[in-house]
């Protein structure tokens, strides 16, 4: 699930962080470590947002328990990192699995009609009738446009497009989907 893709709308807002929500302080996914990178330490990231250049721009990760000390592309869309007190093979695979998150404030501000896709995670989706129809667990862009992943209250899952016919509104509170889109 990528967290911190920063995606564009045009023609409706987006949501702001809301302290009900946790707000500016709730904390962002913006990589995972995936493994050792050789015997010295490094580690591979794959990484969730829109590249390098954007992932170092932060130095700290899980409220300072990681400090970066370098980063490179490993041009597979990846990248290879070094950690503050991580100076072998072991020490670097012992991170393996381990999420790198950021608080929402340490990310850059939006532009109008620009959300973070970390943003519509968790909120509430109801049909345009108002009926509760679960929360959105995921977000995806498969190319076209982002798509949200609503999870119902038994499990089940559906996804609708993030296009203005199938989700006419939402903001901090909650995710409005069109009655046509919501009955799968």
């Amino acid at each position: 699930m990528g967290d911190v893709n920063a995606s564009a709308t045009s023609d409706r807002p987006h949501p702001n962080p809301s302290p009900e929500r946790e707000g500016l302080d709730r904390p962002v996914t913006l990589a995972a470590i995936a493994g050792a990178h050789g015997v010295a330490g490094e580690v591979r990231l794959k990484l969730f947002g829109e590249g390098v250049e954007t992932f170092s721009r932060h130095k700290s990760f899980n409220d300072g328990a990681l400090k970066l000390t370098k980063v490179r592309p490993d041009n597979k869309g990846g990248a290879v990192a070094r950690f503050e007190g991580v100076s072998d093979r072991n020490a670097a695979e012992a991170l393996r699995g381990t999420v790198l998150s950021v608080p929402r404030s340490a990310l850059p501000p939006l532009a109008e009609g620009e959300f973070y896709h970390s943003d519509l995670l968790d909120l509430p989706a109801v049909s345009d009738a108002g009926d509760p129809l679960g929360t959105v667990c995921a977000v995806e862009n498969f190319g076209a446009t982002d798509v949200v992943e609503i999870e119902r209250p038994d499990g089940k899952r559906f996804m609708v497009p993030l296009i203005p016919v199938a989700v006419p509104e939402w903001n901090a509170e909650m995710l409005v989907v069109s009655k046509d889109f919501a009955d799968n």
